[in-house]
């Protein structure tokens, strides 16, 4: 289900988010006043009592998703600061790659270089697919044998060989952040909570014993919209890489641009 959304283009799932909440909405309060309320024979005093539970409910809900809206958006930006890290690392390695005598500085470039394009063209695809790229590693070990078989020869050449291996040591951590930070999300027991919660609460606003249908209706159309972007928000931040809120690999492109052309 989660996943089905997750799919959809960000103006289509505002709409089948509002027309499912709405449209329970609708028809239950239709259900409700029509063959419930009459049975249940409610006084206005119950509506002291009723608007207590509604108020409590709702202010739980409420609590509940935006911590969790905040948790999401908190969760998508460390993950798009990890690829900036990671790009920032490939254009500080390759800065430093332009120290070394030839051939072995136009042969780590060219690694380098070959392991950016597979990260934009080949990882980024499967990432937003929920797939963790395993090609990426090959470009790693291969740049990794070249810089621990060189022997510097001159204390210049010492100092530049620690920041190189400092520096390939930390884009070796930033990409494996990445990769734990694909399949990133909310786990499937809180949308057990936010979904049916938010019928939940719509359900409980229909026992609200409101002489005025319409107004009541109109009421109602109000919180399941409110309800619904709440929830908006939440799906489209919940997987950092997927769908059109997705990180891309801008970050990865414009090292590509700037730097290796």
């Amino acid at each position: 289900m989660i996943n089905l959304l997750l799919s959809l283009p960000l103006w289509l799932l505002a709409i089948v988010l509002n027309v499912w909440l709405m449209s329970f909405a609708l028809v239950g309060l239709w259900v409700v006043r029509r063959l419930v309320l009459p049975n249940l024979r409610l006084s206005y005093e119950d509506a002291y009592f009723t608007a207590a539970v509604v108020q409590s409910a709702v202010l739980l809900y409420a609590l509940i998703a935006a911590l969790t809206a905040v948790g999401v958006w908190q969760r998508h930006q460390q993950v798009a600061d990890i690829v900036s890290a990671e790009a920032t690392a490939i254009a500080n390695l390759w800065r430093d790659l332009g120290g070394y005598p030839e051939p072995l500085r136009d042969e780590t470039r060219a690694v380098l270089r070959d392991y950016s394009g597979q990260v934009v063209h080949g990882a980024w695809p499967q990432q937003r697919r929920g797939q963790i790229p395993r090609e990426g590693v090959e470009w790693m070990n291969r740049l990794q044998a070249l810089l621990y078989a060189f022997e510097p020869g001159t204390e210049s050449q010492k100092i530049l060989h620690a920041e190189t291996l400092h520096a390939f040591n930390q884009l070796v951590h930033e990409r494996r952040q990445r990769l734990d930070s694909v399949r990133a999300a909310l786990p499937s027991v809180m949308w057990w909570v936010l979904m049916p919660g938010a019928m939940g609460c719509v359900l409980l606003f229909m026992f609200f014993h409101g002489a005025d249908v319409r107004l009541h209706a109109l009421l109602l159309l109000g919180l399941a919209g409110f309800l619904s972007m709440v929830l908006f928000v939440i799906i489209a931040l919940d997987r950092p890489f997927s769908g059109d809120m997705g990180i891309t690999a801008d970050s990865y492109q414009l090292v590509i641009d700037h730097y290796m052309k």
